[in-house]
């Protein structure tokens, strides 16, 4: 017996009834530029783009250097220096990001905010809190797959 193929129409598959997956506190792998193949977390996402940006993007915040193997037999002093964490803030188009089954439950949304990315000075200040929750969630052990660094 031979099915035939109906063809999908295009009013089906339009932007307002696909599935929203990229939500916030979602975990991605970024592909292009500087940080690619680095871990972000999804601070909050932009559908239907805005007035400068017309496309869909999001701001991330991520690692931009992770943490290093830490031993028992280091000493206190190495292992707080192997286990710093440098962060990044970005916006970046959705077609630049892979998204992960992995969910970061870290409030960012404080912090990180749309008015961040412009002014330098609040950057600054928003990166060393971005760092500082990183860093303590690293030390707790939690989330240990988005601490490790990609292989490829």
């Amino acid at each position: 017996f031979f099915f035939r193929l109906l063809p999908v129409s295009a009013a089906l598959l339009t932007p307002s009834t696909m599935v929203k997956f990229l939500k916030s506190n979602k975990v991605v792998v970024l592909l292009n530029g500087r940080y690619a193949g680095r871990k972000a977390v999804i601070v909050k996402n932009f559908d239907d783009g805005t007035s400068g940006r017309q496309y869909g993007h999001a701001l991330v915040a991520g690692i931009a250097t992770y943490p290093r193997k830490v031993i028992k037999k280091h000493s206190v002093k190495k292992q707080e220096k192997r286990s710093k964490v440098k962060a990044f803030i970005k916006v970046v188009n959705y077609n630049h990001m892979m998204p992960t089954r992995y969910n970061l439950e870290v409030d960012l949304k404080s912090t990180v905010t749309t008015d961040v990315t412009e002014n330098p000075t609040k950057k600054e200040a928003a990166l060393q809190e971005v760092k500082k929750l990183f860093e303590e969630r690293f030390k707790t052990g939690k989330n240990r797959w988005f601490f490790t660094k990609l292989r490829f």
